[in-house]
């Protein structure tokens, strides 16, 4: 369902503040730490919920480190979403890069 090859990528530093984040991970990441105003959907509910992303924006989707949501980027690609591109390194580069997280859990936000 979500095989794929080379999709496009964009390095943390070259995300905009304002862009659309998808955010593929499990509900436990994802409460751990996340960007601010990332939308949450877990790799696996993509198929179900795919019309709820947008088709006339960029959307950067990001995972842990960057291989879910390559795969996630080909699979909506090959469903007519072309405006996808896949987050380099994942949360763990976007920590690293020192950017804005929140958790929901009321710990410091981390990559779990």
């Amino acid at each position: 369902m979500f095989r794929g090859s080379s999709v496009p990528a964009i390095a943390v530093a070259d995300v905009k503040n304002d862009a659309y984040l998808l955010d593929v991970r499990e509900d436990d990441e994802w409460t751990a730490g996340h960007a601010p105003g990332a939308v949450h959907m877990p790799m696996m509910q993509i198929p179900a919920r795919i019309a709820e992303i947008p088709a006339d924006r960029d959307v950067v989707v990001v995972c842990r480190v960057g291989g879910r949501s390559a795969q996630v980027v080909a699979f909506l690609q090959q469903n007519g979403l072309e405006r996808t591109i896949n987050l380099n390194g994942g949360m763990q580069d976007w920590a690293a890069a020192g950017r804005a997280m929140v958790s929901e859990d009321g710990g410091a936000p981390r990559v779990a």
